[in-house]
């Protein structure tokens, strides 16, 4: 059987295979099969997984080996190997550092270290501990302050972290900034300032170029070393790849922001211009695609983390004592008890997370009076809200859940004032977001397949 392309998700955990028929002449682009395995097999080489992975799909597809299977394209998104860790450096941390966070967030990226002005001998220590795959060194508008991008980038070169270094800062330290690197036999890149003039974020070059770094060094991170011998297409980092498919989404349906949520994290994506009312009293400027992850939600890591948000209502809302239930919850649940925490769980997480994701509207009290601003994310446009990871696809109320996020701002927060809740149903939102790389127009017209909107 020959197969047009197939998109990998690597996990910490698992790996799934997708089989994708483009559509030529004129048909509709399709989800052939998926097949799945275990990325733990072998930690020391991903193939293992792929090769199973395409054994299963193989199977599912209802052929007799993976032999039978032929394809000339394999596309990747990977979570693996710890993902994409970065490490942000800027100057003042509510300018550049919070530019370069954006755009590092946007890529993929997992944070491990964020610091502002001048680096510390214990900053060093610190990066020496985290041992980022990428860092990111930002600060100063262009022709303004330059002193602490150069000193960071001596401090940096001093460290022995041999990982490449993106620049993107102000212009007129580049010059120094290659020196010092060049001298210190560091990889760098270098970008359009992220903060260019006051209250401009210019972050999509980063983004950009960040994902490509990811994909050029992946392929030496241990236990990934092989997988160009399968993988001979783009390769993004898994919540990259989501936000990519958010963008991809955008033209056909306006504002709208996906949540994702996982064992580990829960990731909320937004693309949004916000109404022009609440542009004209921001107080900083917002990202057009933003991303905010919450390492504190995992339904599966964080489980009773999130139960002790709702400690003193949970087992009157639940009809049981969900205490001796955590103690022995699965990753996938198994029992009815099981199944209704995760839910909980999940409303709990969904609502935490989105709360974080959305700006809201402030009062100040001044010589002049009171002064309305608005500080964050501008939701109240958004028209769609999209679900995906399992959770939210695969247990019963993830619709429900989401629904309860509309007109929940009461005014005081930017939320979605009316919006239609939709599922990822064939669960491949990052799938497609690789995909798109290559295939924009099918990428799409796979995801409104997933998402029930076949426009």
């Amino acid at each position: 059987m020959k197969i047009d392309v197939l998109v990998a998700e690597i996990g910490s955990t698992t790996t799934v295979v997708n089989a994708v028929d483009l559509g030529g002449s004129g048909d509709t682009p399709r989800l052939l099969g998926q097949g799945m395995g275990c990325t733990l097999e072998d930690p020391d080489d991903v193939t293992v997984a792929l090769k199973s992975a395409v054994r299963d799909l193989a199977l599912n597809l209802g052929e007799s080996a993976a032999d039978d299977l032929q394809w000339d394209l394999m596309m990747a998104a990977s979570s693996a190997a710890g993902g994409l860790s970065m490490s942000v450096h800027g100057l003042v941390y509510d300018m550049t550092v919070r530019a370069a966070r954006e755009a590092a967030l946007g890529a993929g990226a997992v944070l491990k270290m964020v610091t502002a002005g001048e680096m510390t001998q214990t900053d060093i220590e610190e990066l020496r501990r985290v041992n980022p795959k990428i860092i990111l060194l930002a600060g100063g508008v262009d022709y303004g302050e330059k002193h602490t991008a150069i000193w960071n980038a001596r401090m940096i070169a001093s460290s022995h972290v041999w990982c490449p270094v993106i620049y993107a800062g102000n212009v007129a330290a580049q010059g120094q900034i290659r020196e010092i690197f060049d001298e210190a036999g560091i990889k760098t890149y270098f970008v359009d300032n992220v903060y260019p003039r006051v209250d401009e974020l210019v972050i999509e070059p980063a983004r950009q170029v960040i994902q490509e770094a990811f994909e050029e060094h992946i392929v030496t991170a241990p236990g990934m070393d092989k997988i160009r011998t399968m993988v001979n297409g783009p390769i993004m980092p898994t919540p990259g790849a989501v936000m990519e498919a958010c963008k991809l989404l955008w033209p056909t349906l306006g504002d709208l922001c996906a949540v994702d949520v996982g064992g580990a994290t829960v990731d909320v994506h937004s693309v949004a211009k916000g109404s022009p009312e609440i542009q004209a009293i921001l107080e900083a400027p917002e990202p057009l695609a933003k991303r905010t992850v919450e390492g504190d939600l995992g339904i599966h890591v964080n489980a009773r983390n999130i139960a002790e948000l709702a400690r003193d209502r949970i087992e009157l809302e639940l009809g049981f004592d969900p205490w001796p239930v955590l103690e022995h919850l699965e990753v996938i649940p198994e029992t009815e008890q099981q199944t209704k925490l995760v839910c909980y769980l999940r409303d709990l997480a969904v609502n935490q997370a989105f709360k974080r994701h959305a700006g809201t509207i402030k009062h100040l009290y001044g010589p002049q009076g009171r002064m309305t601003v608005a500080s964050g994310k501008d939701l109240s446009s958004v028209k769609f809200i999209i679900g995906t990871g399992g959770p939210l696809t695969r247990l019963p109320g993830g619709s429900e859940a989401l629904s309860g996020l509309i007109g929940k701002g009461y005014g005081r927060d930017l939320y979605p004032t009316t919006a239609d809740v939709v599922l990822d149903n064939q669960y491949i939102m990052a799938m497609c977001g690789v995909l798109s790389r290559r295939f924009p127009e099918q990428a799409r017209s796979l995801l409104l397949q997933s998402l029930g909107l076949e426009l």
